[in-house]
């Protein structure tokens, strides 16, 4: 298999909502401590219930992503899942499973722990970026 190209990681890593506020030399970081996979047409990424360890960004082809056995998404190229892993201790809220031939790249909560505890900028950034979400989430700033 081919690997991706470094600056192909650091633009999808950049896409994400969670690390939209890092800088170019942050993300090239995390994406050196990725590991490249593909996978073939059903195979399960992560199970709904299972604990959460590791980011997926998708590079090429698609998978569903279900809750209770009910698709809630189709994912694909450019698209991301898992990001929560990364932060929390938490039980996956999905099932992602591949529906095509998939190529993607995956980030280990272990590896970005490592990233975050030599730059603590990232951690920061992120704790920023989390924040501003939580606000635009909120019920007291919804319209109406």
């Amino acid at each position: 298999m081919a690997r991706f190209r470094k600056d192909a990681k650091v633009e999808a890593l950049g896409r994400s909502p969670l690390f939209n506020g890092l800088s170019k030399k942050q993300l090239e970081h995390i994406a050196r401590l990725s590991d490249d996979l593909e996978v073939p047409a059903g195979t399960v990424l992560c199970r709904e219930g299972s604990r959460g360890r590791e980011f997926f960004v998708i590079i090429e082809g698609k998978a569903d992503v279900t809750r209770a056995n009910k698709r809630v998404a189709t994912v694909g190229a450019g698209d991301f899942v898992g990001e929560i892993a990364l932060l929390a201790r938490a039980n996956r809220n999905a099932t992602v499973t591949a529906t095509t031939p998939l190529r993607f790249f995956v980030v280990s909560d272990r590896a970005f722990q490592s990233v975050v505890e030599t730059d603590r900028g990232i951690e920061q950034k992120l704790l920023r970026t989390l924040a501003q979400r939580m606000l635009e989430l909120s019920p007291a700033n919804s319209p109406g």
